[in-house]
């Protein structure tokens, strides 16, 4: 079972990655991505580039094809090492290098770099104990991994966000919820912070909502979102 996460927080089982997003806009050729074990475990981690689509939703999906106006990185970009294994506390830098960026047109390239966590095995020899021969065992081990969106940008940026559709509603649980849409124009994805303010009658400014690191990838158009408020 693997389970893939987008890095909306700083870390996802135990590791560490930072920056968020690794982005080639023209100013460098290599970028450092530092990793760090946070966990009380020694844990192995396999470094690659997947393919992703984002949903209207925010939600993530593989794919092998890019779709319509989508253009991948991965053919571009160079990273070592391929895998690391880190001690509690140890940290390590990942070194991302831009390939053949002369040969790219004016558009946006978007890969994802996938941190997959790599199960402990049984050491060779050592065999588990079966404790009731007449049923099949089947053991499910959880694999956990972490994205972050790696672009290149060639040109300059027309991108544009604007919001609409804003509703707040009340749940059965009294919680309040804040809903939008975030609409992208232009040729770059977009991302940002969000908060919201409560302004009382008498002019007092309360945050009563954050959300941070949202995204717009290319080539979608639209995001719907919610949260709830404070």
């Amino acid at each position: 079972m693997t389970f893939l996460y987008p890095l909306q927080t700083s870390a996802q089982g135990n590791l560490l990655v930072t920056p968020r997003r690794v982005v080639f806009d023209g100013t460098k050729r290599t970028i450092n991505l530092n990793l760090a074990n946070i966990g009380a475990d020694t844990a192995t981690f396999a470094i690659s580039l997947v393919q992703i689509r984002m949903k209207e939703d925010g939600g993530f999906e593989t794919i092998t094809t890019p779709d319509p106006n989508q253009n991948f990185a991965d053919q571009n970009l160079r990273f070592f090492p391929r895998s690391v294994t880190l001690a509690p506390n140890e940290a390590q830098v990942v070194r991302v290098q831009l390939m053949r960026s002369g040969q790219l047109k004016p558009v946006e390239y978007r890969s994802h770099f996938y941190f997959r966590s790599i199960p402990k095995i049984n050491p060779l020899g050592e065999e588990e104990i079966l404790k009731d021969s007449t049923t099949i065992s089947v053991r499910l081990t959880p694999v956990f991994g972490i994205t972050i969106p790696a672009i290149i940008r060639i040109g300059q940026s027309d991108a544009k966000v604007n919001l609409s559709d804003l509703k707040l509603e009340i749940d059965d649980n009294a919680i309040p919820t804040f809903s939008l849409r975030f609409n992208r124009t232009g040729n770059f994805s977009v991302y940002g912070d969000l908060a919201v303010d409560y302004v009382s009658p008498q002019g007092k400014t309360i945050r009563v909502g954050e959300a941070n690191g949202i995204a717009i990838y290319t080539p979608n158009l639209v995001r719907n979102f919610q949260f709830n408020l404070n």
